[in-house]
């Protein structure tokens, strides 16, 4: 396939790209800059502009693009950041592939599971109704935004993406050094639910959904086994083989993060991947442990 990326250069598309690539397929990335090789294509969302020519005869479209949510305090310019990074952009990528006069097949766009809101230990589908949070309203009109290509006949994956686990970056990349300097623990009460998916779960999940013409619409981006903040903090800490004994009052994650450390670390979202199971997808790492060693290159205990 002749596939596009946005976000190539972000924590997902740099793993994504060469997974492509090695796959035989052929990456086109869309950067902001002036493209420096014959596989980057020039777009710059906040000016509407998109190099209209070089998208002609994709296969395929990934759209990965978008500030990070969990970075930074959410002030009302930090939240305006947020959805200008997102919105725009993907209504600009979706229109303009739908008005080709030969539109890709597909286009995969990234979401996230903060679609869901705070939901407690209940199990959420891709039939869930959304948060009301602003997090939540910020998925619906992102995943909103691409309506238009839909719209033409291309269909369009929202990957709704829990906590992604790799040493490079992320929730747990940030998580790392305090653990191995044996402060770390638990994130308020530790009750709240964590979904998550290794690194290579969601390259191969973004691979189904290029390939598999029967998925369309949300489709959860997370392992089969959601647990609690308390599991997955006892479980990185034997992973690790330290101890896990400071706790993180969810009073002082306030003080710290503001209104984001409900939304994006106190918030509990126990999500099923109804869609990618029915699908036939076989997950490499449906269990915590085993993916977190497997990501951290740690041998079995």
């Amino acid at each position: 396939m002749r596939v596009a990326i946005t976000g190539a250069s972000g924590l997902i598309g740099t793993a994504l790209v060469p997974f492509l690539t090695a796959g035989g397929h052929e990456v086109l990335r869309l950067v902001r800059r002036k493209p420096g090789t014959k596989d980057e294509a020039r777009w710059d969302p906040e000016r509407g502009d998109i190099d209209r020519a070089a998208l002609a005869g994709l296969d395929a479209v990934v759209h990965l693009a978008g500030a990070n949510l969990a970075q930074g305090r959410w002030t009302a310019a930090r939240k305006a950041e947020l959805r200008a990074s997102r919105v725009g952009p993907t209504r600009l990528l979706a229109e303009t592939l739908a008005g080709l006069p030969r539109p890709p097949e597909v286009l995969v766009t990234s979401s996230a599971i903060g679609y869901y809101g705070d939901r407690g230990d209940s199990w959420l589908d891709e039939g869930s109704e959304p948060g009301s949070d602003f997090l939540g309203r910020l998925v619906v009109e992102w995943e909103g935004a691409s309506e238009p290509a839909a719209r033409a006949g291309i269909r369009v994956v929202r990957l709704r993406s829990g906590m992604v686990l790799t040493p490079r970056g992320g929730v747990l990349g940030r998580m790392l050094f305090p653990f191995k300097a044996g402060v770390g623990g638990v994130l308020g009460s530790g009750k709240q639910y964590m979904s998550w998916i290794a690194i290579d779960d969601l390259l191969g999940v973004v691979r189904h959904a290029l390939t598999t013409a029967a998925l369309a619409g949300p489709v959860n981006a997370v392992a089969p086994a959601p647990v609690t903040n308390r599991e997955f903090t006892k479980t990185l800490g034997r992973v690790l083989g330290r101890p896990t004994l400071l706790p993180a009052p969810a009073f002082a994650l306030r003080l710290a993060f503001g209104e984001m450390a409900d939304a994006a670390v106190l918030a509990s979202a126990r999500v099923r991947p109804e869609r990618l199971l029915r699908s036939g997808y076989r997950f490499l790492f449906p269990d915590l442990e085993a993916a977190l060693r497997h990501v951290l290159g740690q041998a079995s205990a």
